[in-house]
């Protein structure tokens, strides 16, 4: 009986065998035996299976679910057939999701295989260029070879004689290489084998060599230009580069040049330059930068930083041009030019008014104005800078500037003088020549001015002109009764006796100074005051001094620039525009200038955002070098001398600028080498939380100059405790701020001898210690007082009493030419003929 019978073999059963036909891109073809696996199709029995795994169509399901008896409990033949619906609908719209996932995969295959055979036809065409360009280098080969050997042979048949020699090393080897030539040749780019002389074809069967190689191939990977080119002499030259030279060939063979002429380029070179930036510029490879720097002995990159010289150095190197800028440069658009002569045209004088506090200065302008400006101030002084114009009776037009004469106001009058063609020293008559008169007269004479002397007060019964007069020549300044050139003029601000003279005295002075002005160039000013409005922003007066300032133009002042958005003249009307000389208000600035700025007007709005960007950076840069230029020495040598000084901080909060300004310099004034007041900071504008918040922070006072606290501030100021003082008179400022830094001054103690006593004899008792019967030979011994113990006029101890007795009894004090008994605190050492110094402290308040 067999084994197999009725039995099937162990193993893979239901396998099928069957044979493929494989095509290879070459062009052959091979026979590969393949297995086919059947896959195991496990049917679920009866009931036991997931229903849902079972493929049916839609009629069956819908049939099927119709015929079921297991219909769920209340749902009706309506709802039953919906539901029949819904689901033949969901078998559908499955079938042909189904059917475009295949249809798209389908289509992908499809592009794989034209992209696959694209690859293929586009690899063959490179194969075939590469091999026809093999070929022919091969046939030039293989010609040179040939006439080398028929050179050859003429030089055998002219020596017969060495027919019978052996063939030398060279000749072999040439034999050797024409017939692998022609052996080449004739393949024609084929295989291995070939054809000999009489046409025989020698080729082996090289169907296994074929099929070895192609394995061969197939391992190595596929073929590329670079795999063709590799032959038994190395790596050849690529296709592309066998181009570029044929391209370079023709563009000889036709003149052209071979290399672009270089371009020599003007390089701006400013004060520091990035290596990058540098190669940018001069339109050059950041490398070849960076290796010139190197072989100078710079190591550097390319986002280093290099000065202007070794910048040079390197432009030059390349043959290009340096041109020096500098962050200045941006200034340049200023206009600065010269006018002509034609262009000028005259224009009014500016006038300062100058003298001392209290001598009529305001109330003599009111009379020129006929208006009454003094009762606008406060306390009757001018606190600020104004800016009129007068028109005369004749007609003439005059700018005057009216500047404070407050000590405090030296700076605002300096400005006043550096703006001004002409100054009037008003002088009054019953008081002469005082501080301020004289530094008016200085700021006249540094800024080059003529003057003419006002003795203002002439109605006054103590009136005396003349000694005006002769206290101004002790100041260099000789009046033209005195013989001088010096125009004076007695008038009366109340009476208006005079008013006439000065007024034709002001005109003769401004013709004879021809001032003239341009008034079609851009405009250019002064700033003479300065605030922040709450309600029209920063605002500056502005005194046009060349050129016209019109509604629009774009201009820079200082470290701020801004667009004019309008102008407002000395009567608070607006106007269009304002010519040289005339004083206005000007609004459209994005912050508050210095006064004393200059105000110039440019084209464009980013010049001008340059221009103020580039001042301001220069004023940071100033304010920083300032402070780095302080030695570690000198800084600590400060701090330890500002140990012991007391200092009184203060937040200043003035109306403008100026006033601003005068009241911190005022203010840094006050105090000695003890005690010093600290302005941690001045602004224009109203008293604000952060003023209240600074101020809490070093518990200073708020100070408010013609400003108020809006209720923000005050309630923080209350809750805080942060005390805001408001002032409108800067005298009353000063005073209490000297006052209140007095009360950080420590009291002055003073010593007072009140009796000198003279030891006789000195005793030594029982639980005391040494006692000295002493004499009081002046003054008065007290208890209480403090005493010295001199021996030979040499201080030997300072202390107290430790007792002091008359007989047996203590007492507080003994008269002189009376003995007594004393004893030091803590001393012994007392002879006879010392002599006792009995001394009493006190406190005294000092002030500033």
């Amino acid at each position: 009986m067999s084994d197999t019978d009725g039995k099937k073999p162990l193993g893979l059963g239901g396998n099928r065998s069957g044979q493929v036909k494989q095509s290879f891109s070459h062009g052959r073809t091979k026979n590969v035996v393949v297995e086919t696996k059947r896959k195991r199709v496990v049917v679920p029995k009866p009931g036991a299976g997931d229903k849902s795994r079972t493929t049916v169509s839609p009629e069956n399901a819908a049939k099927a679910i119709a015929s079921s008896s297991k219909r769920p409990a209340g749902i009706s033949d309506a709802e039953m057939e919906r539901r029949l619906k819904a689901l033949a609908a969901a078998k559908a719209r499955e079938a042909e999701e189904a059917a475009a996932r295949e249809a798209e995969e389908k289509a992908r295959e499809e592009e794989r295989e034209r992209r696959r055979a694209e690859a293929e036809a586009k690899e063959r065409e490179e194969r075939e260029r590469e091999e026809a360009l093999k070929a022919k280098a091969e046939e030039d080969a293989r010609k040179a070879e040939e006439a080398k050997l028929r050179a050859q042979k003429k030089e055998e048949v002219r020596k017969p004689a060495a027919k019978d020699a052996p063939v030398d090393a060279a000749a072999a080897q040439a034999a050797a290489s024409r017939a692998e030539t022609k052996g080449v040749s004739n393949r024609g780019g084929g295989g291995g084998g070939g054809r000999n002389e009489r046409g025989r074809d020698t080729r082996p069967d090289d169907r296994d060599s074929r099929g070895k190689n192609d394995r061969n191939n197939r391992r190595s990977g596929k073929l590329s230009v670079t795999n063709a080119l590799e032959g038994e002499g190395g790596r050849q030259r690529s296709l592309a580069a066998m181009k570029r030279k044929q391209e370079r060939a023709k563009q000889k063979a036709l003149g052209g040049s071979q290399r672009a002429e270089k371009q020599s380029r003007e390089v701006q070179l400013p004060e520091t330059i990035v290596v990058q930036e540098l190669a940018n510029r001069m339109a050059e490879r950041a490398a070849d930068v960076v290796k010139s720097l190197m072989q100078m002995g710079m190591m550097v990159n390319m986002n280093q930083p290099i000065d202007a010289d070794t910048a040079e150095l390197v432009i030059e190197e390349f043959g290009h041009k340096a041109v020096r800028v500098s962050d200045a440069d941006v200034e340049q658009v200023i206009d600065t030019v010269d006018d002509k002569e034609e262009d000028l045209q005259p224009r009014p004088p500016i006038i300062t008014i100058m003298g001392h506090v209290d001598h009529g200065k305001t109330s003599l302008l009111d009379a020129i104005r006929k208006a009454n400006v003094v009762s606008g101030e406060a306390g009757g002084i001018t606190q600020h800078i104004g800016a009129y114009q007068v028109t005369t009776d004749s007609g003439a037009v005059l700018s005057f500037l009216d500047t404070p004469g407050h000590a405090a106001f030296t700076s605002m009058r300096a400005r006043g003088a550096n703006v001004t063609d002409i100054v009037v020293l008003v002088v009054a008559a019953d008081d002469a020549v005082m501080p301020q008169t004289v530094e008016a007269i200085n700021h006249a004479k540094a800024a080059n001015v003529p003057m003419i002397v006002a003795i203002n007060k002439i109605d006054k019964p103590e009136a005396d002109p003349q000694k005006v007069r002769t206290d101004l020549l002790q100041h260099e300044v000789i009046v033209e009764e005195m013989s001088g050139e010096v125009q004076d003029v007695e008038v009366s601000a109340q009476t208006g006796q005079g008013l006439d003279e000065l007024l034709e005295a002001i005109a003769l002075q401004a013709e004879i100074l021809e001032l003239r002005a341009n008034p079609d160039r851009a405009a250019q000013g002064a700033v003479i005051e300065a605030k922040l409005d709450v309600g029209r922003g920063p605002v500056a007066t502005v005194l046009v001094q060349n050129g016209t300032l019109r509604r629009g133009d774009i201009f820079v002042v200082g470290e701020q620039w801004g667009k004019v958005r309008a102008l407002i003249n000395d009567q608070g009307d607006r106007v269009d525009e304002a010519g040289p000389s005339v004083p206005v208000e000007v609004l459209g600035l994005n912050g508050t200038p210095e006064a004393g700025d200059v105000l110039n007007v440019v084209d464009t709005e980013a010049q001008a955002r340059e221009i103020a960007e580039y001042r301001e950076e220069a004023a940071k840069d100033k304010r920083a070098a300032a402070g780095a230029a302080v030695t570690l020495d000198q800084m600590l040598a400060q701090a330890k001398a500002d140990e012991n000084v007391a200092e009184l901080p203060v937040v200043v909060k003035a109306d403008v600028q100026g006033s601003a300004e005068a009241i911190v310099q005022a203010l840094e004034k006050v105090g000695n080498d003890e005690v010093r007041v600290r302005v941690l900071h001045y602004g224009v504008g109203a008293i604000t939380e952060s003023d209240i918040g600074l101020a809490e922070a070093s518990r200073a006072p708020v100070i408010g100059f013609n400003v108020r606290a809006n209720a923000p501030a005050r309630n923080s100021a209350n809750q805080k405790g942060v005390e805001i003082r408001y002032y409108s008179i800067i005298y009353d400022l000063v005073d209490d701020i000297k006052a209140a830094a007095s009360g950080l001054l420590s009291a002055e103690v003073r010593e007072r001898f009140i009796g000198y006593a003279e030891i006789k004899e000195v005793f030594k008792v029982t639980g005391v210690g040494k006692v000295a019967g002493c004499l009081v030979t002046e003054g008065v011994a007290r208890r209480s007082a403090g005493v010295r113990l001199l021996r030979d006029n040499v201080v030997i101890h300072e202390g107290t009493l430790k007792t002091l007795k008359r007989f047996k009894d203590e007492v507080k004090e003994v008269q002189s030419g009376q003995e007594c008994g004393m004893a030091f605190e803590n001393y012994d050492d007392i002879r006879p003929a010392d002599v006792i110094e009995i001394f009493e402290r006190e406190e005294v308040e000092r002030t500033l």
